[in-house]
């Protein structure tokens, strides 16, 4: 018998697309941003987005140099 349709998996509960929102902000420092708002308004939006992803961006440009010079000592 297969599982019943609709059932979570037992253990850690699911997190909702709102949650990770939240949380990315936060990680980001901007965890007092009205995401909602911010969402409405597709300029403001797509230049937040823009601007985040740059951020990440660097940070994981960063770590990777970072491991190749520990990796070239």
């Amino acid at each position: 018998m297969g599982k019943t349709e609709g059932e979570r998996p037992v253990g850690r509960s699911s997190r909702r697309l709102e949650d990770n929102i939240k949380m990315d902000l936060q990680e980001l420092g901007c965890g007092g941003v009205d995401w909602i708002d911010l969402a409405q308004d597709k300029n403001r939006y797509r230049a937040f987005v823009n601007s985040v992803m740059d951020i990440r961006g660097l940070k994981y440009a960063r770590n990777f140099l970072t491991s190749l010079h520990e990796l070239s000592k």
